[in-house]
Order: C-alpha cells, then sequence, then structure tokens
C-alpha cells in the first residue's frame, strides 16, 4: 500500500517549496569565494557516471564542495527527527546520510577532494577553508 510521504496537505506544500539548489547558504558562501577571486561550477556533477551533483566545483584542481542542510542531511547539532510519519522520514534521513558517505568516498576514490559543511557554518569561515584548499592545490584563478 502506498504511504503519502507527507503527513498533511500543508506539510506537502512546505516541503515542495523547499530548495535543491540556490540555498541562502550555498549563495553566502558562493559570494565569499567569488570575492576571494576564485572561479567554480555550481551544482555540477565532478564524474558524469555518478548521479551526484556538487554545489561548488573546481575541475581543475579537482575540489567538489558540499554545503549540507542540516534538516536534510541530519545534522548531529541541529536535526531533530519528525514527530509525525516517522518511518518514512527515518528512512529519507538515513538515506540521506548514506548517500553522503558514499559520495565522498567514491569521489575521493577517484581523486578528488571533498569538502564538507553544514549550512549553520560561519559563511567567511567556510569560505577561508575554500579558498585554502583550491589554492593548495595549485589553482589561483578558479
Amino acid at each position: 500500500m502506498y504511504t503519502p510521504w507527507a503527513s498533511s496537505a500543508a506539510a506537502r506544500k512546505t516541503m515542495q517549496g523547499n530548495r535543491g539548489r540556490d540555498t541562502k547558504a550555498e549563495l553566502a558562501v558562493r559570494r565569499l569565494v567569488h570575492a576571494r577571486g576564485l572561479r567554480y561550477r555550481v551544482n555540477a556533477r565532478p564524474e558524469q557516471d555518478l548521479r551526484r551533483t556538487a554545489d561548488l566545483l573546481f575541475t581543475r584542481v579537482r575540489v567538489a564542495v558540499f554545503i549540507d542542510g542540516c534538516y536534510w542531511h541530519g545534522c548531529p547539532d541541529h536535526f531533530s527527527m519528525p514527530a509525525t510519519n516517522l518511518d518514512y522520514w527515518e528512512g529519507k534521513i538515513g538515506r540521506n546520510r548514506y548517500r553522503d558517505v558514499e559520495t565522498t568516498a567514491l569521489l575521493k576514490e577517484r581523486g578528488w577532494t571533498v569538502l564538507r559543511f553544514w549550512e549553520h557554518e560561519a559563511p567567511a569561515s567556510v569560505a577561508d577553508n575554500i579558498a585554502e584548499t583550491v589554492r593548495s592545490r595549485g589553482e589561483v584563478n578558479g
């Protein structure tokens, strides 16, 4: 039997309104990274045969950046499991966490440096970390 993923029409509308890209956290970090003189691809696949997209991608130096939402990726500091539709949400968040670990491992095996940040982290600190990593791998202008 099919179980709807949203517990109510209002919950469904809220969930449909969530962005998959260009979140506030991503935009803040991208602005700061760009201001540091680095150029990158947005919402791009690091490897064409993997159905995974990085939030920022520095292809020449093989650095993939993911800015994970606290709710969708199960942040240990901010995530709390919803009280309704528990079976759905436990499975959903668990699969997201598993996919994050798997993506990181697959990309590392293929020679990528993978940077993961939580949406609650300070954008300036995240941008500094990204710039330092990209520049240390030899990239000066993106």
